[in-house]
């Protein structure tokens, strides 16, 4: 959980130095590094949902994905 943590402190960070040395401005770049990864986590979302899809098309219903595990 700290790796997860520190990660994301990490991403914010390089968000932010970027758009600042970018455009010069903190509060673009403060602005952008909290809405960025808001927006990824939404767009990851639907990134799954498509890949998902995906799977199941080449396995078709009833494929190796849908299958439980044995205990």
């Amino acid at each position: 959980m700290i790796k997860t943590m520190s990660f994301g402190v990490m991403h914010i960070s390089v968000a932010f130095l970027v758009v600042w040395a970018m455009t010069g401005d903190w509060r673009i770049g403060g602005a952008t590094a909290l809405v960025e990864p808001c927006v990824n986590t939404v767009a990851y979302h639907f990134h799954e949902k498509v890949w998902k899809r995906l799977r199941n098309r080449k396995t078709g219903p009833g494929g190796p994905d849908s299958q439980p595990l044995a205990a």
